[in-house]
C-alpha cells in the first residue's frame, strides 16, 4: 500500500484560501486514484474531490464546485487541494486517500493519511 501524509491545514477567515498537500510514498503513486475527504465533528466522513491516475478527470462534491481544485504531480508523488472562498461549513479534518478505482465512496479508498485540521472562522 501507499503511505500518505497531509500538510497545509490551519485557521483562516471566511473568504480566505488554503492549499492542502499530500505526499505519498511506497507503491508507485501513478497507480492510484487520489481523493480528498473531510470529517466534521459529529458527522460522517464525506467525499470532497477525486482525481484520476493521470490527472485528466476530476470530480467534486457539489458544495465545493467552483471553489476547490484538486491536482496531482506524479513526478513528485503529491496531490494538492486548493481551497478558495472558504466558508465556516468547510471546517473539518481533511484526509488524503488512495484508491484503485475512480470513486467517491469511502469504502473504495484503501490507504488514508492521518488528516489535517482546517478551521474557517466567520
Amino acid at each position: 500500500q501507499v503511505q500518505l501524509v497531509e500538510s497545509g491545514g490551519g485557521l483562516v477567515q471566511a473568504g480566505g484560501s488554503l492549499r492542502l498537500s499530500c505526499a505519498a510514498s511506497g507503491r508507485p503513486f501513478s497507480c492510484y486514484v487520489m481523493g480528498w475527504f473531510r470529517q466534521a465533528p459529529g458527522k460522517e466522513r464525506e467525499f470532497v474531490a477525486t482525481i484520476d491516475w493521470r490527472g485528466r478527470n476530476t470530480n467534486y462534491v457539489d458544495s465545493v464546485k467552483g471553489r476547490f481544485s484538486i491536482s496531482r504531480d506524479n513526478a513528485k508523488n503529491t496531490v494538492a487541494l486548493q481551497m478558495n472562498s472558504l466558508k465556516p461549513e468547510d471546517t473539518a479534518v481533511y484526509y488524503c486517500a488512495a484508491a484503485v478505482v475512480m470513486s467517491d465512496s469511502v469504502r473504495d479508498f484503501l490507504s488514508w493519511g492521518q488528516g489535517t485540521q482546517v478551521t474557517v472562522s466567520a
